[in-house]
C-alpha cells in the first residue's frame, strides 16, 4: 500500500513544484522598497557563473535559447511594467518584478511578518537533469549530512557576507545555483559549532568540504531584518559594501549593526552531483570550480543475475521503508512530507530509489556514511548502503518501540495499583475495618495522651481543641499541616513521665570512679543530690556549673553522673549560639517553626527528669537575634522553670525536674544575673600525681584498645563464675584488659615515660594533650608490630631502634620527639639576678609561674647640670588594665617603702624603672602580682637579690596593705611543678590552703602576710 501511495503521490510532481511555485509567490504582499530601472553592472564585480558559452552540452545550449527567450520576454515586461508605473505613480521609481532580469523580486509577508523579506530569483534556466552546467560556482557548506538530488531542501545561513552574496546570485540573472558540499569536521554533539566556528558555512580550510556535492538551485529566500540596512541604498555605486566584500575585512563583526546575528533561510532544489576540482577563494563566501555529473542510467538486460539482485535490493529497500514507517510514526510522517518534495523519486531508477532512501535517513545517519551514498556511481552498491543506513533505522524504531512498550507497561500497572488500592479502602471503610487517614490521626494522638498519666488540663483542653480544628480541615490545606506539626509535638512531650531514680550512693559512688579520677567535690555534690532525694523521697531539678581549665573532664564526667543517677542524658553546645529562638522555638507563624532545645530534650529522652548538658555556656553570643543569656533566665532559675513557656508550644511545661549541668572555662564571661542561678564548682585541674594516675588507670588503656594492642575483658555475666569458682563481689570489679594477637608480650609504656610526659611535654592542667601524646605512642606501637609481623621495612623515624617493646623515658625521645620544656624555671641561678622576682598566676589554662622583671634605667645630665630623666616607670608584656593599675600602685608602696628603709637611697629619683613580664604574647591581667612587683622594685633599688625557690602572690593596696586572691590550689600546684618551697600567701587565703591536699602542702615552707612588712621580711631576710 506504501509502495501505490508512493506512486499516486508523485503523479504530479511538476505540478506540485509549479502549484508551491506559485503560492510563494501570490501569497505576498508587494515589494516593500522601490528599485530603479538601472541594472547591476555584472562585469565590475566577478561573477560565479560563467554562463554556458564554453560548455558543447547539448542541454545547456537549449538552456541559452531558452535564457534569451526569457530575457527578452523580461525586458518586455519591464517596459510595459515601467510604461504601467509611470501613469499611475509618475513620481517613483519602477518596482522589480519575479520576471525582471536586471533586480531580484522581494516580498513580504501578508500576515505580521514584517520582520522577514523573501527573495524569489528573476528566472530559472532548467530543472532536474535540464539544468545549466556551470564550471563556477559559489558553494555552501551543510551539516548534518549531504543533500541528494531532487529533494527539496531548506539551509539556514547565518555569516553576513554570504547572505549579501546569496543575494547577488539571485539578482544576477543566472537562476539562482549553488554548489552544496557537506562538511567533514562537524561534530553531531555540538551541533552548529564546527571547531569553534558558529557559522558553518566558514571554512578556513579547503580540506574541510567532502570533494563531491550537488548542484542545487535556489527557489526562495527569505531573511530577517537585520541586513535590511543594506538593502536601502544604491548597490549601483561603487562605494556599495557588496562591491568590495572580498577584500574589506569586517572589523565591527557580524553583530555590530543591531547587536543580532543576521540569518536566512534558503529553499534548495538540488539537481545533480557535482565534484570538487578547486576551491579558488576559501571566502566568505566561498568560490570553487566543479565539474557536473552526466545522468546515471541503468540498462537492464545486459546481466540478468545482476538485474535479479538489483531488483531485489529494490525490493528490500521499499520493504524497509515500509516496516520503518510502521515502527515510528516520525518516520511515516517523514516519508509522507517528503514524497511530494522528491521530484526525481523513481522507483524503477535503483539510482533515484537509493537517493531516496538515504534522504529517509538524514536525521539520524551517520555524515560519513550519507556522504559514501553520495560519491558511489554503482548501482548495486549505491542500494547497498542505503539498505545498510534504513537497517538502522529499523533497529531504532525496535528499540523505541520496546521502550515504548515497558513504558506503557509500568504506567498500566501503576495506574491498576492505584485503581485496586482506592477500591480497597472504599470497601474497608465501608465495612467499618478501616478509617480515612484524617480520622486514623486523630485516633493516633488520643491514644497517645491516653498514655500519659498526668496530663495537666490546660495541655488537655488546648489539645481537645486542636483535635476538634483538625477534624474540620481539609488534608490539603496549608492549615491542616500546621496544625498537625503542633500536635505532633504536643503529644511527643512526656506529659508526667519519670525515669526511675538511682537512691544506691555506693553504686553511684561506683560508676562515678570508674570513668573519672579525682573531681571528689563534683561526686560529693552528686551524692548529696540522691541522698536528699531518698529522704524525701522526690527528685527535684538543680543547676550546676562546672568551671575550670579545658581537658579536665567537665562534659565527660556528666555522662557518668546520668549514669550514676539512672536518669536519661542530653547534651547542646551553645558556644557561639546569638539565636534565642534555639532556646525558647520559634513562634508557629512561618513554615518551619520548631520548638527550642529544651523542648527536643524531653522528646527525644522521653521523660521529664533527663540530665541536661549546656555545654560552653561561657561562650553565648548575642546579635540582632536576640540575647540567649537572658533566654537561660527562666530555664535556669528554680523558681520559674516549673512553668516553661516555649515559644512554639505556648503552654506551661514543667522542667524543675531536669538535672542541669552546665561547662565553663571562665566564669568572668557569664553575665552575672546568670550565674547567680547557678551552684559553681571549680575543677582545679590536675597536679603530677594526679596526671600519672589517670594516664596509667584510664588513659593508656583507652589508647592501646582504640589502637589494637589490647583487648578489655568481658565481665561476667549475672549467675557466672569464673574458672576458679570465685564467688562474685557485690560491686562491679574495674575493667581489666589483656595484650592482642600478635603483640609482643613485652610491649607497654613504663610509668617514667609517663612521668617524663607530664613534666616535659604536657604542663596544662587538663589531660587532653598528655592523652594525644600517648596516642601518638601507641600508634606508633601498632605500626611497628604489623611491620615486624609482615617483614616491612619503615621509614628512619619509625622503626624502632631499641631491642625492647618498652617505652620508657630512655626512649620516649623516639614516639614523640624531643621535649616541649627543657627546665622547670626561667632563672636556674639562685640567687635570682637583683630586681627579678617569681610570681603566681591563675588562668583559664589553671595556675602558671612567671617571673616579675624590672631594670632601672640612668639617665645623663642635660647642659645645665641637671639630670634628664628619673622617677618615671614603663611597663611591658601585654598586661591589662587592672594589671597596669597594679604596677602604678607597686611603685608608689615601693617608694614609700624604700623611703622608709633608707632615706638616703635616691634610686627612684635617678633612674627610670622598666617592668616586664615575660611570653610578651600572652595576655596577663588581675591584680594578684601586686606584692610581686612591690618586691621585685626594692631588690632593684636595694640591690639585694631574692631567692630561687621563693614565689609569692598577693594584691597590695596603696597603704600596704595585702589582699586575698583567688586560685590558691591551682597557684600551689604551678610552685610545685617549678620547684618552689617557699611560698608567701595573704593571710585571708590560709582557709584556702588549708583545704588542699595533704599530698600539695607537704614540702612547702608557707608564710602568710596581712601588710607588706611580713613579705619585706620573708624575701629580704628581716630588716637591719
Amino acid at each position: 500500500m506504501l509502495r501505490h501511495a508512493i506512486q499516486s503521490t508523485f503523479c504530479n510532481r511538476s505540478q506540485l513544484l509549479h502549484r508551491c511555485t506559485i503560492s510563494s509567490v501570490t501569497h505576498h504582499s508587494p515589494p516593500l522598497l522601490p528599485r530603479t530601472s538601472t541594472a547591476l553592472n555584472i562585469g565590475q564585480n566577478r561573477c560565479f557563473f560563467f554562463g554556458s558559452a564554453g560548455n558543447d552540452d547539448d542541454d545547456s545550449k537549449k538552456g541559452g535559447d531558452k535564457d534569451k527567450k526569457d530575457e527578452s520576454k523580461e525586458k518586455k515586461d519591464d517596459e510595459d511594467s515601467k510604461s504601467s508605473s509611470d501613469e499611475q505613480e509618475p513620481d517613483k521609481e519602477p518596482s522589480a518584478t519575479l520576471n525582471n532580469s536586471s533586480r531580484y523580486s522581494r516580498t513580504s509577508p501578508r500576515h505580521g511578518g514584517g520582520n522577514l523579506n523573501v527573495l524569489l530569483p528573476a528566472s530559472r534556466l532548467g530543472f532536474g537533469d535540464q539544468a545549466p552546467r556551470y564550471p563556477h560556482l559559489m558553494a555552501l557548506p551543510v551539516i548534518r549530512g549531504p543533500v541528494f538530488p531532487g529533494v527539496l531542501t531548506p539551509v539556514t545561513v547565518t555569516d553576513k557576507k554570504t547572505i549579501q552574496a546569496v543575494e547577488k546570485i539571485l539578482s544576477g540573472g543566472s537562476g539562482g545555483y549553488l554548489g552544496l558540499f557537506c562538511r567533514k569536521d562537524y561534530n553531531p554533539s555540538h551541533d552548529h559549532i564546527v571547531k569553534g566556528i558558529e557559522t558553518p558555512e566558514v571554512i578556513s580550510d579547503a580540506k574541510d568540504l567532502y570533494t563531491v556535492g550537488t548542484f542545487a538551485q535556489i527557489q526562495r529566500m527569505t531573511k530577517t531584518d537585520d541586513l535590511d540596512n543594506l538593502d536601502g541604498e544604491d548597490e549601483d555605486h561603487p562605494s556599495h559594501p557588496l562591491n568590495d566584500y572580498r577584500d574589506k575585512d569586517d572589523d565591527e563583526g557580524e553583530d555590530s549593526d543591531h547587536g543580532k546575528r543576521p540569518s536566512a533561510s534558503i529553499l534548495l532544489m538540488p539537481h545533480r552531483r557535482i565534484d570538487l576540482l578547486s576551491v579558488d577563494d576559501i571566502g566568505p563566501p566561498i568560490d570553487v570550480t566543479v565539474s557536473h555529473w552526466d545522468r546515471l542510467t541503468y540498462v537492464k538486460g545486459q546481466d540478468s543475475s545482476r538485474d535479479d539482485t538489483i531488483r531485489a535490493l529494490c525490493q528490500e529497500v521499499l520493504s524497509t521503508i515500509r516496516e520503518v514507517a510502521q515502527l515510528n510514526t516520525l518516520f511515516k510522517e517523514q516519508v509522507v512530507n517528503l514524497v511530494p518534495s522528491s521530484h526525481m523519486f523513481d522507483m524503477n531508477d535503483p539510482y533515484r530509489l537509493a537517493d531516496f532512501a538515504a534522504s529517509l535517513s538524514i536525521n539520524g545517519g551517520d555524515v560519513a556514511d550519507l556522504q559514501a551514498v553520495l560519491e558511489v556511481k554503482d548501482p548495486e552498491l549505491r542500494l547497498h548502503k542505503a539498505l545498510v543506513l534504513l537497517s538502522k533505522e529499523r533497529e531504532v524504531g525496535k528499540l523505541q518501540k520496546e521502550i515504548s512498550a515497558k513504558v506503557e507497561e509500568k504506567m498500566s500497572e501503576a495506574q491498576r495499583k492505584y485503581f485496586l488500592t482506592e477500591q480497597l479502602k472504599s470497601i474497608k471503610k465501608e465495612l467499618g475495618m478501616e478509617k480515612d487517614d484524617k480520622e486514623s490521626l486523630i485516633e493516633k494522638y488520643r491514644k497517645k495522651m491516653a498514655e500519659y498519666e498526668a496530663v495537666p488540663g490546660e495541655i488537655n483542653e488546648t489539645i481537645e481543641s486542636e483535635l476538634d480544628k483538625l477534624s474540620t480541615l481539609e488534608k490539603n490545606s496549608s492549615e491542616f499541616n500546621v496544625t498537625r506539626s503542633y500536635l505532633d509535638w504536643l503529644t511527643s512531650i512526656p506529659w508526667g513521665v519519670t525515669t526511675e531514680e538511682n537512691f544506691d550512693i555506693k553504686a553511684a559512688r561506683t560508676v562515678l570512679d570508674r570513668d573519672h579520677y579525682g573531681m571528689d567535690e563534683v561526686k560529693e555534690t552528686i551524692l548529696q543530690f540522691i541522698a536528699v532525694g531518698k529522704l524525701k523521697g522526690t527528685v527535684q531539678g538543680k543547676i550546676l556549673c562546672l568551671a575550670g581549665p579545658p581537658g579536665t573532664g567537665k562534659t565527660s564526667i556528666a555522662e557518668s553522673v546520668a549514669a550514676a543517677l539512672g536518669r536519661k542524658f542530653f547534651r547542646f553546645s551553645v558556644g557561639g549560639m546569638s539565636d534565642v529562638s534555639e532556646i525558647k522555638g520559634h513562634r508557629r507563624t512561618y513554615v518551619g517553626a520548631m520548638p527550642g532545645k529544651i523542648i527536643q530534650c524531653l522528646k527525644s529522652t522521653g521523660s521529664t527528669n533527663p540530665l541536661v548538658l549546656i555545654d560552653e555556656i561561657d561562650k553565648l553570643g548575642r546579635d540582632f537575634r536576640g540575647d540567649p543569656a537572658s533566654a537561660l533566665l527562666e530555664v535556669l532559675d528554680p523558681g520559674q522553670n516549673s512553668t516553661f513557656r516555649d515559644h512554639f508550644i505556648d503552654l506551661p511545661v514543667d522542667i524543675s525536674k531536669v538535672l542541669f549541668m552546665c561547662t565553663a572555662n571562665d566564669l568572668d564571661t557569664i553575665p552575672g544575673p546568670l550565674l547567680d542561678r547557678m551552684e559553681v564548682i571549680r575543677l582545679s585541674g590536675y597536679d603530677v600525681p594526679e596526671k600519672l594516675e589517670i594516664a596509667e588507670q584510664y588513659l593508656v588503656p583507652k589508647s592501646m584498645v582504640n589502637n589494637g594492642l589490647m583487648v578489655k575483658d568481658e565481665p561476667l555475666k549475672e549467675g557466672e563464675e569464673d574458672a576458679d569458682d570465685k564467688i562474685p563481689t557485690e560491686e562491679p570489679a574495674a575493667p581489666t584488659y589483656h595484650l592482642a594477637d600478635g603483640v609482643p608480650s613485652s610491649l607497654s609504656i613504663h610509668r617514667s615515660a609517663l612521668e617524663s610526659l607530664v613534666r616535659w611535654y604536657c604542663r596544662e592542667a587538663g589531660v587532653r594533650n598528655l592523652a594525644k601524646k600517648i596516642d601518638k605512642i601507641t600508634r606508633l606501637l601498632s605500626l611497628q608490630v604489623v611491620a615486624e609481623e609482615e617483614g616491612a621495612t619503615l621509614t628512619e623515624k619509625s622503626t624502632r631502634k631499641s631491642d625492647t617493646w618498652e617505652v620508657s623515658s630512655e626512649n620516649l625521645d623516639q614516639y614523640v620527639g624531643k621535649p616541649v620544656f627543657t627546665s622547670d624555671r626561667l632563672y636556674e641561678k639562685d640567687p635570682l639576678p637583683h630586681g627579678i622576682v617569681m610570681g603566681l598566676a591563675y588562668t583559664s589554662m589553671g595556675g602558671s609561674a612567671l617571673y616579675i622583671e624590672t631594670q632601672g634605667i640612668k639617665r645623663g645630665l642635660d647642659p645645665e647640670g641637671k639630670p634628664r630623666g628619673g622617677g618615671t616607670l614603663k611597663v611591658t608584656g601585654q598586661l591589662g588594665d587592672v594589671m597596669k593599675e597594679s604596677t602604678q600602685i607597686a611603685y608608689t608602696v615601693a617608694r614609700a617603702a624604700i623611703a622608709e628603709l633608707d632615706p638616703t637611697n635616691a634610686f627612684f629619683d635617678e633612674k627610670d624603672i622598666h617592668m616586664h613580664v615575660p611570653e610578651g604574647a600572652t595576655p596577663k591581667d588581675g591584680p594578684s602580682a601586686g606584692i610581686t612587683m612591690v618586691t621585685a622594685m626594692l631588690s632593684l633599688a636595694l640591690d639585694k637579690p631574692i631567692k630561687s625557690d621563693l614565689a609569692m602572690t598577693g594584691e597590695i593596696s596603696l597603704t600596704g596593705k595585702v589582699l586575698a586572691v583567688g586560685g590558691i590550689k591551682e597557684k600551689t600546684m604551678a610552685a610545685r611543678r617549678a620547684g618552689i618551697t617557699t611560698i608567701i600567701l595573704p593571710s585571708d587565703c590560709k582557709r584556702d590552703f588549708d583545704e588542699l591536699p595533704n599530698y600539695l602542702k607537704e614540702g612547702l615552707d608557707v608564710h602568710y602576710a596581712s601588710d607588706y612588712s611580713k613579705v619585706y621580711d620573708v624575701a629580704f631576710g628581716g630588716r637591719q
